[in-house]
């Protein structure tokens, strides 16, 4: 079996060559790969790889991801998280190939309390959003086999995330403030890999699992109570810090203004997947714990 992952140095793509490899022949590529290209924003590059590896599963770990730069630059958004997808799906189909795409929570506007599931109804409240939806759709449209694997708040030691900022800020100031009415559930690359290379696996067997599915860690917090579990997990392990206990305040997010709206609630249903695929998804904490130890080297 021949796999072709795309964007293999990113959090989750890094995280892929490791977890993939043990289920076949597995070709990782970078946006600068040569001679092969890997760049999601040139579409004719991207089919004449495709067409000279001729993958059984294609694995799409690239994306536009800079939220507030997306709102100037939608044009590139689009191309990167929309037309390449649709370019992906429309090969993969031609090749009887499976198609993997990782996709977001930002796909909903984040109203409300209550998790989604995969049926909910969609309306992104930015173009990153926007982009990552019209990306699902046109995969969809293709009739090409496919894992669409939503998440969200992920983290990993390697590239930028909330808690790496949150350790970087704790070290540096007396006070921060932090926000609290965003909720969600940090999610760890490898944990996003690890159920990737399980559903595909399935979906091999049986083809008619493949489909939608929301992947996050279990349980939920806000974007302070996260911090404050950074900070403590950290001066546990013995990390100095500036910061006090105390000195982290809760804000709301309409304190830190952005170009890009943020959804409040990135509350995401993952019932489907965990009885599909029999899968359970740990505890954020644990992830969490993880990637600090991985991140201060304990």
């Amino acid at each position: 079996m021949r796999i072709l992952l795309l964007g293999k140095n990113g959090q989750v793509g890094w995280e892929l060559q490791r977890a993939l490899a043990p289920l076949g022949e597995l070709l990782a590529l970078a946006r600068d790969s040569a001679p092969l290209a890997a760049d999601l924003g040139c579409p004719e590059a991207l089919v004449a790889t495709v067409r000279h590896v001729r993958p059984d599963i294609i694995v799409n770990a690239a994306a536009y991801t800079a939220v507030d730069r997306a709102e100037r630059e939608p044009a590139l958004a689009r191309a990167v998280n929309a037309i390449a997808p649709a370019v992906l799906a429309r090969e993969a189909a031609m090749l009887g190939a499976t198609l993997v795409h990782f996709s977001t929570d930002y796909v909903f506007d984040g109203s409300g309390s209550a998790p989604r599931d995969e049926s909910a109804r969609t309306a992104p409240i930015n173009v990153y959003g926007e982009s990552k939806l019209e990306g699902e759709m046109a995969i969809r449209a293709s009739g090409c086999r496919h894992l669409i694997l939503r998440s969200s708040w992920v983290h990993a030691a390697r590239g930028s995330n909330f808690a790496k900022t949150v350790l970087c800020l704790a070290a540096e100031r007396e006070h921060l403030e932090i926000v609290d009415d965003q909720i969600g559930a940090p999610t760890g690359a490898e944990l996003l890999a690890d159920v990737t290379a399980h559903a595909l696996w399935s979906v091999r067997q049986e083809p008619s699992l493949a489909g939608t599915y929301h992947v996050t860690a279990g349980g939920e917090t806000s974007r302070h109570a996260y911090a404050l579990f950074v900070i403590e997990r950290a001066r546990a392990h013995g990390h100095p810090l500036n910061v006090a206990a105390d000195a982290v305040r809760p804000v709301p997010t309409s304190v830190f203004p952005t170009r890009a709206r943020r959804p409040l609630n990135s509350r995401l249903d993952t019932g489907r997947l965990q009885s599909r695929f029999g899968l359970r998804l740990p505890p954020w904490q644990e992830g969490v714990e993880r990637l600090l130890i991985e991140v201060l080297g304990h």
